[in-house]
């Protein structure tokens, strides 16, 4: 009986790990900027999980503990390169059925520079910017998936946010720059 409960409880997490793939991926690209590495850290995150599932006591903490497992995964990343931090390839055109090659172009270009700000931010405000604006965790989830106290995720939120308002003001300001149409999402 036990073993029988062990392997449906395998399948349960198994499938509540794949629901959770996608946000995964947009956090890892947004830390990273590299398809390929963000995948993998993924793979590594997803793979720690399936190995580590019965440590999860909680059911409902299930997504701060897989973040906190990508943080992990990409702070390990890190460690093993170092000094290397390559961000300014961001060539990804957004794709919008509905929109003229114009508009599509626009908002491609509003993209490209909103990403190229972010990707200037010192790496722990763009971590918490990631998960508290893209991804919507409460500032507690924050602090626990990146091991910092709830000041401290405050904080440099309110620095990443103020750095990205000036970057996008300034360029907004510069002659020729078409405006910048922001939304704020928190």
């Amino acid at each position: 009986m036990k073993l029988l409960s062990f392997f449906s409880g395998s399948r349960e997490c198994r499938a509540q790990l794949r629901q959770q793939r996608a946000r995964l991926l947009r956090v890892a690209y947004s830390w990273c900027h590299d398809p390929a590495l963000a995948e993998d850290l993924v793979q590594d995150t997803l793979a720690r999980a399936m190995e580590r599932c019965h440590q999860l006591r909680e059911p409902g903490q299930l997504e701060p503990w897989l973040f906190a497992i990508l943080t992990n995964c990409w702070r390990d990343h890190l460690r093993r390169l170092r000094p290397r931090q390559d961000i300014d390839e961001l060539e990804e055109t957004l794709a919008d059925l509905g929109a003229t090659p114009e508009q599509a172009r626009e908002r491609g270009q509003i993209v490209d520079r909103v990403r190229a700000a972010v990707a200037r931010l010192p790496i722990g405000q763009r971590e918490v910017l990631t998960l508290v604006d893209l991804e919507e965790f409460s500032y507690a989830d924050v602090g626990a998936i990146l091991g910092i106290p709830v000041g401290t995720v405050m904080s440099r939120l309110c620095r990443a946010r103020q750095a990205l308002r000036k970057e996008l003001m300034e360029y907004e300001a510069m002659p020729g720059a078409e405006p910048v149409p922001l939304r704020r999402v928190k």
